[in-house]
Order: C-alpha cells, then structure tokens, then sequence
C-alpha cells in the first residue's frame, strides 16, 4: 500500500487526529513553523497562550479533567524551560499530558546552537519519557508511544523534541491505530485477602487519591463505602472523588487535616490506600502512617508497581487501575461492619463541626470574614462548579469548607505549585464552558500566571477569578513568623488594583472590604460571566494577620518568642 507523500508536521498533527485530540495549548514559535501549518485546517482548536508556563499548566488541567492526555506545543530553550513548571506538575500529580517542543535542526545539533538545550537531560528526572523524533518516517511510531506511556500504568507526562529540519521532511509512511490504555487488575485472591483482612479489622479508614479515576470508579467507590460502611477521606488535592456530602465522605487528608481525622488514621488497625501514592502531603509528613513498616495494617492499591513499597512496605501490595480495582470491591460480598457501625456518624459530625465558622472571626472582628465568603459561594453557585487554586495558605479556605460536588469539581496541583489556579481556571471553563468554574488564587500567586486572563477574554472563558489579596507570601511569612519571629525579610508585596487590572483585561473587576459587599459582588460575577461568556474577577482585601483558620500572625509570633524565651 502506498501513502501521500506528508511532512512532519503533518504527519505529527495527522497522528494527533488519530489519537483523539481535539484540543492544544501553547505559545507559537518559530522552531514549529510546520506544526502550526498543519493545524490550520486540522479541525484540533489550538489555544494560544501568552506565557508557556500557563499553557503547559492548561494542557495539565484538561488532563486531570478529561483523563486524557492534554497537549502542549511550545519553543526551544526559553520556551520549553517555562513550560516545565506544568511538566512536573504533570509528574506529581499522575497526569497525561505530552509536551512537544521544537528544537534547532540536526545540522546545528551539539554546538549550542541558538537556544539549545538537551531535553533528554532536562527532563529526564520529571517525565515518564523522553525522545526526540529525528526521521519523520517514525512520527507515527513515537506519537502512539507517547500516548500509551502518558496513559498507562501511573500516568504522567511525555516530552518529545522536534528538529526543525525533521518537520519539515517529507516522508510517506501510514498512520498507527489509536493508542489504547494498558492498567492491571487485581486477582481474585488479592480481593479476597482484602476481604479477609476488612472482616478481621476493628477500626479501618479508606484513603483515597491518585490517577485514572472515571465517573464509574467513583461510583464504585460509593458502592464499596455504602456496603461495608466505611469512613472515606480523600487525599490531598483529591477531594473530588467522592461527593462531599455523601455520608461516607469524613474529609481531606492532607495540609491542614482535621486533627480528629488525623487521630482516626493514626489509630485506625486498617488503612486502605486506594490510589494514593503516600505521599509526605498525604501523609502529614509520614506521620500518620510511620515509615517504611506503618502501625496499621495496609492494603496498597496504585497504578504503577514501582510505587508499591517504595515508601511503605504495606501488608497487601496491589497494581491496578482504579476502575479496574474499584468494580471488583464493589462487587465484594460485604463483610460484617458490625464492629465499626458507628464510626461513619462519628467521623462526619467530627468534620461538621470542624467546618464550623472559626472562632478567629469573632475575635478578632474581620471586616471580611472568608468562611462566609465559602459560605455565600455554595448558595450561589450549581453543586457541579468546579473549583481551582494553586498553592498558597489562602487554599485552605476552599479545601476545608468547599463541599466539593464529586468528580471533576476540583483542580489543584499535588506539587504546589504557585501560579497553577488562573490557568487551570481558564481551561476548565474552556473544555467546559457551561459549567460554572472559580479560581482561588493569592496576591501572589495570582500573578505569576495572571496574564492568561488575556487568553479567558480571548476565548471568552468566563472564569469567576477570586483574588484573595493580603499583601504577602502568606505561607512563606506565617512559616517566617515560627521560624524567625519579628524578622519579616522577602515576604511583604506590593500590589496592583487587581479589579482595575481585570478590567484593563476586558474582565468584569471589583473589589471587596467587607463580608456584606460579598454575596452581591458574587452574585454579578456569576450574572457578567453567563451573559456575556467573559471572566470576572473580585479582589478580596482583608487583614494579612489572619493568615489561617486557626491562627493569626500575631499568636504565632508571640508563641515563637515565648517558646525561644524559655
């Protein structure tokens, strides 16, 4: 059988059409020429960026939010170096995605040619696999490679570099068949050791978290809690798995945990570890399951098995795929909860009262109080809005009191990553533009990434961004405070009128002082971004003093100064 005649540049984005992509983000370059011409008339809607950090961090999200992988173009050398923020991203948090980036042609290779770089090494440690494509006859080949390493197994990012000269080669060689995702399966004897050591326990906790997860997996999972009536707590930045108002649902297991649930876990005698990588978020800096032997027994269950005992020698190692794993425990005759019945009830009025409104509010009299800000939100807004941040103290509001819908409601980066919730916010209403989609992001972190607003009013995105302006680095100050109390060095900021900068934008903008402007702020953000299919964005202004939800500044530095007094 003979074949046209293509380039690599067609040959690539005539792959991508077989694999299923609809979708692409980057930033163009000249390094990709061929690529951007073949896209022209693909019918794959390429999303332009304004900086390749943002765009790699919205393929991440269109990975988390799809499962499949999301796809990012960008340049060599700076190009590609901004984007790796989005791959390690990719790398921590188990998500498909394949980075393509351009690369000088083969005749200037090795000389540090004009922005060089050898991705191989680069990327070597945060991606599941790095090539370079030099003949454009075997394009097909490394293109179904890419997709079955970035989806199979733990999931994860890909890098692939594309000469120049090799994109523009013309070659006729067939296209491959669609990539199809490989995930093990526990045996019958692994569930029904499982079986045996749930109907042996007295007081067992599931964890969950991890890729490949599906709408049916999580039902599954609702299936196997229901039955056998176990407390779930989902892992950090996982908290979508199981709808929060679920009665088996007992909270997040992460930064900030409810100390009663920390408790739970550390005195549970079987933790169930259903897709978590176990790792020192998770488990509280591997405190709540000791290291490498826990306390507890443990049953494993991860995707990849070179995770399995990397960490935690656990009592039952399984590798499989969570919906793989999921229809076999739902379909597990349920064992006798008998032992255990009450401990769901206990554990869920544990969480209620642990969502209460805090008690800094009132004492210190907030002119702006953040747990009402959540609260008027969850009125306001649809139970499937999907909620996005990246990595700031301002995050606990949204992941301690949000009551997330189930999956998909939540974005976040596992690696905290400052700068991950505008871009993610920005891609998720673009796959989804009829959900509603909010972004938390600090005054911080807002601007590392804040200039993809332009690409929202582009696309016409209309993300509801929440700024939560307090004139620091929170984290870093509230750390500072503990660490070296009075010596404030590196963490104060000075900042723009984000309301007026939204604007600027073509953005709806205002900003907020006070608990009473909220609620109708909120509710014209909402009415703005539905009309006229344009992002909106209010600045909270409030005192950087209440830096948590269970502590100021203030009574952070006094107890660091009294604990060195001693």
């Amino acid at each position: 059988m003979t074949h046209p005649l293509r380039s690599g540049g067609q040959i690539l984005v005539d792959a991508l059409k077989v694999h299923g992509v609809d979708m692409a983000f980057g930033v163009p370059g000249e390094s990709y020429l061929d690529v951007l011409d073949a896209l022209h008339d693909s019918g794959i809607r390429f999303v332009i960026n304004r900086q390749e950090g943002g765009a790699a961090f919205m393929a991440e999200a269109y990975g988390k939010m799809t499962g499949r992988p999301g796809i990012c173009f960008v340049t060599r050398g700076p190009g590609a170096t901004n984007a790796s923020i989005g791959v390690h991203t990719a790398f921590q948090d188990s998500t498909p995605m394949i980075l393509f980036i351009g690369q000088v042609g083969g005749d200037f290779m090795d000389r540090e040619a004009f922005q060089e770089v050898d991705y191989r090494r680069m990327y070597g440690q945060m991606a599941k696999w790095v090539a370079q494509i030099d003949r454009a006859e075997r394009i097909p080949e490394y293109m179904a490679r890419a997709f079955q390493v970035a989806t199979s197994g733990r999931p994860g990012p890909v890098v692939l570099a594309l000469p120049e000269d090799m994109l523009v080669a013309k070659a006729a060689v067939a296209d491959t068949r669609p990539y199809a995702p490989v995930q093990a399966a526990p045996s019958a004897t692994q569930i029904e050791q499982l079986r045996a050591m749930l109907a042996a326990a007295q007081r067992p906790v599931v964890v969950v978290g991890g890729g490949t997860w599906t709408d049916g997996a999580c039902a599954d999972l609702a299936r196997f809690a229901e039955a056998n009536r176990l407390p779930v707590g989902c892992a950090f930045r996982f908290q979508d798995l199981l709808d929060n108002a679920h009665p088996n649902y007992v909270g997040d297991v992460g930064i900030g945990i409810n100390p009663k649930l920390a408790a739970r876990i550390k005195n549970a005698d079987l933790v169930l570890a259903i897709g978590p990588r176990l790792g020192e978020m998770t488990t509280g800096g591997y405190t709540l399951l000791a290291s490498p032997v826990p306390q507890q027994k443990l049953v494993h269950i991860h995707t990849a098995a070179e995770e399995l005992g990397s960490v935690y020698q656990a009592d039952l190692m399984i590798a499989s795929g969570m919906p793989q794993a999921l229809a076999m425990l739902a379909a597990m005759a349920p064992v006798d909860a008998s032992a255990w019945a009450g401990s769901v009830d206990e554990a869920r009025a544990e969480l209620a009262a642990w969502q209460q409104e805090p008690p800094i509010f009132k004492n210190e009299n907030a002119p702006l109080n953040l747990w009402q800000v959540v609260q008027d939100i969850m009125v306001q807004a649809p139970r499937d809005t999907i909620i996005t941040n990246g990595a700031g103290n301002y995050a606990t509001w949204a992941h301690r009191f949000f009551c997330y819908g189930g999956k998909r409601t939540q974005l976040a980066p596992t690696s905290g990553a400052m700068g991950y919730g505008v871009p993610s916010g920005v891609a998720a209403k673009i796959v989804d533009p009829e959900r509603t989609v909010i972004t938390f992001a600090g005054d911080g972190e807002y601007l590392m990434n804040g200039q993809e607003l332009a690409t929202a009013v582009q696309y016409q995105a209309g993300v509801i961004i929440l700024v939560f302006n307090n004139g620091m680095f929170g984290t870093i100050r509230m750390h500072q405070e503990r660490e070296y109390p009075g010596r404030v060095s590196g963490t104060s900021l000075h900042n723009p009128d984000f309301a007026a900068l939204a604007r600027a934008f073509g953005a709806h903008g205002e900003a907020v002082h006070t608990t009473a402007e909220f609620g109708a702020a909120f509710a014209r953000a909402l009415e703005h971004t539905r009309a006229h299919k344009l992002p909106a964005l209010i600045e909270l202004r409030y005192d950087g003093n209440l830096i948590t939800p269970n502590a100021t500044l203030e009574t952070i530095r006094v107890n660091a100064q009294a604990t060195r007094g001693r």
